[in-house]
């Protein structure tokens, strides 16, 4: 069995307009298929402004149904090309119920699954508790004609729980669709240490987890409409990470990128029979994991 793949991410700016974007991404597809890859990651929410930015309810009418507009024009996309794609979608579920959801596009077009985003973070500028129900599929790989995929979303990046359990459940990659950036008002320094930890912390999900991780994010700045704050400066610094966190591939801070790689997820076998986490790990004594805090 071949365990080869061309993988890509796209990485672009995201704007107002819904078409501008959309187009953007599938003309990064269309790169990305040129250069041989059959599987593509998209930004977080790729087809819209990061709106999270600010509270305001009008945002609400910006959600889509899965399926919906997006996932029909990259399911033709799909189908087309012969590409698998994992998109971002801000999708209504029902009246009142919304969420932040990655969906899997096969090569045939139909849609082989979907992950619901389980960390909604609540910060300044990150406002996403007051439009995302958190997710209630749990942590389970979705299965495609490239394998078993564990898809996560952004500030689910952060949690290593989180990859140990798409892991576990038989993933043979981690996807992180991000949008990630800085406050402008952050010194240089605090720019490069919150940089360098998003980097860190997903390169350690790969190696605690021998998966190769593939993350996106968007670039440039996007305004607050509501004027409060100054913003964010998306970091870009999208990148493809091998089984032990090498960097395979990886995007400039502020520039529209495609960027691919070949991985060999066969790799994973031949890494954990050197580095047996699983084989040590004391599921005897981890019960305290699932505590809120330990007195």
């Amino acid at each position: 069995m071949n365990h080869r793949i061309k993988v890509a991410v796209i990485q672009h700016a995201c704007g107002q307009d819904y078409a501008r974007n959309l187009e953007n991404s599938m003309n990064g597809i269309r790169a990305a298929a040129a250069q041989g890859a059959t599987l593509v990651l998209l930004p977080e929410l790729h087809a819209l402004p990061y709106f999270c930015v600010e509270e305001d309810t009008r945002h609400f009418d910006l959600a889509e149904t899965v399926p919906g507009r997006t996932t029909e024009m990259l399911s033709q996309l799909a189908r087309e090309l012969g590409v698998l794609i994992i998109a971002s979608i801000f999708e209504k579920r029902a009246k009142g119920l919304y969420h932040n959801t990655a969906v899997v596009i096969d090569k045939d077009g139909t849609i082989a699954g979907s992950y619901r985003k389980m960390h909604i973070p609540d910060d300044p500028g990150y406002y996403e508790k007051f439009y995302f129900t958190p997710g209630d599929q749990g942590f389970v790989p979705i299965a495609t004609s490239a394998g078993k995929l564990g898809v996560l979303v952004c500030w689910d990046q952060w949690f290593p729980e989180a990859a140990r359990l798409m892991a576990l459940a038989g993933a043979e990659m981690l996807f992180y669709p991000s949008a990630i950036g800085w406050n402008p008002d952050d010194d240089e320094e605090e720019k490069v240490r919150q940089r360098n930890a998003w980097m860190v912390i997903q390169k350690a999900h790969a190696i605690a987890n021998n998966l190769p991780v593939i993350t996106s994010n968007r670039i440039g700045h996007e305004p607050d409409p509501s004027g409060k704050t100054k913003g964010s400066i998306f970091w870009g610094s999208s990148f493809i990470a091998g089984q032990q966190g090498e960097l395979l591939a990886k995007a400039v801070i502020d520039q529209p990128a495609v960027i691919v790689a070949e991985i060999d997820t066969g790799r994973t076998d031949t890494v954990r029979r050197i580095w047996p986490y699983f084989r040590d790990r004391r599921i005897d004594a981890y019960q305290d994991i699932v505590k809120r805090h330990i007195e």
